[in-house]
């Protein structure tokens, strides 16, 4: 009887660690895309788009905190297709994020799976074609990673969620522009603005009267900066890029390409009618401007003008407002600890950095460069040369610390750095015009933005208690940006220029992050169905 009592509880133990380990596992979500061309006219002009699944943008994808995400990409283009997952940080799995330094494109008429978890993470994000100028033509969409329900938000319940994908529009075909860069011909100002890949006025948003809605807002597109405002609305900052921020008000927010931020808007405008959601371009000429509608539910009165009026050129402004975008302390992200629990500012530096981009000609076309290296894609991906031992692909430190003098030279630059190196990096801009710069891998902390050159006095003014992670920074025209990063995500990740025409010709490089230990817990082994090309051959 004893025996029988014992062998009992030995067996609901098991049953009860079993239903443990299953609970443990985290959700998985699949997805099938499949990617065509067809006729878009978003401009009214009817022209070649990339499409998913039929649709333009494509499909979202909204997930939870480490979710698993499997995507079957079937391409049916003519071309190699790749897609880029912009602001997933790809814990251990460099292999999946979608650039061709780290993976062979999917050829033509083909498929590749993705297969990665969106470990430790919340917030707005955003996917897009990785290869040549395809993005111009779409295949880009939503990526909404929502908190677990065991975390709390620092924020009241929103009764709704909106995701507002701004994009700028060519109304020229993806392969002519790829062929006038090559060329050395720069690229234009876009033709105009989308709010969902759709024209002005078309995207419509219905809520109800007091309730509050939380409006999800990325720059999609390749080119131009945007200011966002909603006619007789305030919007509250509630998070930027996966951290929670001081929920400051703002009547405008400036969002800068690749870049997104999440705000909360509350419906208790005096009149129940139609408002003009806006978004037009920063520090361009002539400024394009793109609206939506913002309904009232059972409104019968349409959105009138005037627009509200948001800056231009003001430069200043933009840098001013950056600065108030700070981080929430007390609040929690992804995980229960606070946010502030990680205090960067009194991490030792071990390597400062100094990158500098110009435009240059090489071979008597227009390229872009970083610290005289004009990136180039070699046949094999970095990271598949750097795994199987493939000599001769690349070399390490390829990309100096500091900018030198010498005449800007094309090649696959890189930067080698320990895993867990704490890094300074000063992105200086001495060009006139705005730049944006977006790191795979991990997100930084803005230390600083300043006009003029940086000088180490400069570190005085850096803000070392609060300021923001994020993936995507600007640096304004002949000025610096001062990032700090932790590097704790062993791989290849690509830091490259967010103005897509630019990386095209050069502006960008990879960060390697390794140490000599192998093992699973740093970083996961090449994928079952990992894909090889160039000098890379499959044993």
């Amino acid at each position: 009887m004893k025996q029988a009592s014992f062998l009992c509880y030995c067996l609901g133990i098991v049953c009860l660690l079993s239903g443990t380990w299953v609970q443990a596992e985290d959700p998985y979500r699949y997805f099938t895309w499949e990617v065509t061309y067809g006729t878009v006219s978003p401009l009214n002009k009817p022209q070649r788009g990339i499409l998913i699944n039929k649709q333009f943008p494509g499909p979202p994808i909204d997930a939870v905190t480490n979710d698993n995400i499997l995507v079957n990409v079937i391409n049916k283009l003519d071309v190699p297709f790749l897609i880029t997952w912009n602001g997933i940080k790809q814990r251990r799995t460099s292999w999946q994020d979608g650039v061709l330094g780290t993976q062979c494109p999917i050829p033509p008429n083909s498929n590749w799976t993705y297969k990665f978890q969106v470990k430790d993470q919340i917030g707005t994000y955003n996917y897009f074609p990785s290869i040549g100028m395809q993005r111009v033509a779409g295949g880009y969409g939503a990526f909404n990673v929502d908190q677990r329900s065991v975390i709390s938000k620092p924020y009241p319940e929103p009764f709704e969620e909106f995701t507002l994908l701004v994009s700028d529009w060519y109304n020229t075909d993806f392969k002519i522009l790829e062929k006038n860069l090559d060329k050395g011909t720069p690229l234009p100002l876009p033709d105009g603005l989308l709010i969902n890949g759709l024209p002005s006025g078309r995207a419509v948003f219905t809520g109800l009267k007091d309730k509050l809605y939380k409006f999800r807002i990325s720059n999609v597109g390749i080119a131009v900066a945007i200011n966002f405002r909603i006619q007789g609305h305030t919007m509250t900052l509630i998070e930027v890029e996966g951290a929670h921020t001081l929920q400051e008000v703002y009547e405008s927010l400036d969002v800068h390409v690749g870049q997104s931020v999440t705000v909360l808007v509350r419906l208790r405008a005096p009149l129940t009618k139609d408002y003009f959601i806006v978004a037009s371009s920063r520090f361009t000429k002539p400024i394009l401007t793109t609206t939506a509608i913002l309904k009232y539910a059972g409104s019968t009165t349409r959105a009138t003008k005037p627009l509200p009026v948001g800056p231009t050129y003001h430069l200043h402004w933009s840098m001013k407002q950056a600065r108030t975008m700070r981080l929430n302390l007390t609040a929690n992200a992804a995980r229960p600890n606070p946010q502030g629990s990680f205090h960067y500012g009194t991490i030792k530096v071990m390597r400062t950095i100094f990158l500098t981009n110009t435009a240059a000609k090489i071979n008597g076309k227009l390229r872009y460069a970083i610290n005289s290296i004009s990136y180039v894609d070699p046949p094999t991906p970095l990271k598949l040369a750097d795994w199987y031992n493939v000599h001769g692909v690349f070399k390490l430190n390829s990309v100096p610390d500091k900018p030198t003098n010498t005449t800007p030279v094309l090649a696959p630059g890189v930067l080698a750095f320990q895993l867990h190196d704490f890094v300074e990096i000063i992105l200086q801009n001495s060009e006139y015009t705005v730049q944006s710069y977006h790191m795979d891998g991990s997100s930084f902390y803005i230390a600083g933005y300043g006009n003029g050159p940086w000088t180490p006095a400069m570190r005085r003014r850096y803000n070392v208690a609060d300021t923001l992670p994020r993936h995507t920074v600007q640096v304004y025209p002949v000025s610096w940006t001062a990032i700090l990063v932790s590097l704790d995500n062993k791989g290849m990740w690509n830091l490259r220029s967010a103005m897509w025409s630019r990386r095209y010709l050069g502006q960008q490089l990879y960060m390697r992050v390794w140490n000599d230990e192998k093992s699973l817990y740093t970083e996961a082994d090449p994928p079952p169905n990992v894909l090889f090309c160039g000098l890379a051959k499959k044993a």
